[in-house]
């Protein structure tokens, strides 16, 4: 469960990216994330997964407040959630295979659970036949279900995707956003922020619209509603 209530984010350069949001979104939902170029999307997303603290009220994931959580507990608190960049961050002199086992190997999880494990998260994403081969051996959308791989391979009750698709052509990111389905309907709550309208249009979820660091817009199988 993720919950914000009365959340500002003021830079210290003055500019205030989030301006008082309240949203609440339950275990289990695909919530898309919205608006224009500059909106606070950005620094929404980066908030629950503790990258940007807010300058004042509360943000609770999973019954944890990350306004006073210490930075020697973030990692743990991380190890719970799954996150998605859009340019990928895998390790480059890693395998396929050895940057999505890294993340159990710094929790000390057992070689054979990690095996296990690994190829299981692998075969979801239709990648166990490139387990050996290095990120600059892959295509963008390989790379991006190698993040996403990496992501859930420690079984996390969250996703948070931050642009997942913007670096990828239309088909890859159908692929893509399949996989996130898959994760979704296995029970996994998932939090998209996005600029691909025709994804949001054609996958029907719910809707979150920032603007001027204020949600504008909430709705249950929402449209994008800007054009691109």
């Amino acid at each position: 469960m993720i919950e914000l209530q009365e959340v500002y984010k003021k830079y210290p350069n003055g500019v205030t990216a989030i301006s008082g949001i309240d949203v609440r979104i339950n275990q289990g939902e695909f919530v898309y994330v919205v608006g224009p170029s500059g909106a606070g999307k950005s620094t929404f997303i980066k908030m629950m997964y503790r990258e940007e603290v807010p300058s004042t009220g509360t943000i609770t994931i999973n019954g944890v407040n990350l306004a006073k959580l210490k930075m020697k507990k973030v990692p743990l608190f991380r190890r719970n959630l799954g996150v998605v960049f859009q340019d990928f961050k895998l390790l480059p002199s890693l395998t396929v295979y050895e940057n999505v086992a890294f993340a159990l190997e710094v929790i000390e999880a057992q070689p054979k659970f990690i095996k296990k494990r690994v190829m299981e998260v692998l075969d979801l994403v239709g990648l166990k036949h490139k387990i050996k081969m290095l990120p600059t051996e892959l295509s963008g959308g390989e790379q991006q279900r190698v993040s996403i791989a990496r992501s859930i391979v420690n079984s996390p009750k969250i996703v948070i995707a931050d642009e997942p698709t913007g670096n990828l052509d239309p088909e890859t990111s159908w692929e893509i956003m399949r996989i996130f389905e898959e994760i979704n309907n296995r029970g996994t709550t998932v939090v998209m922020a996005t600029h691909n309208r025709e994804i949001v249009n054609t996958i029907r979820h719910r809707v979150i619209a920032i603007e001027g660091g204020k949600i504008v817009r909430d709705e249950q199988r929402g449209e994008y509603g800007y054009e691109n």
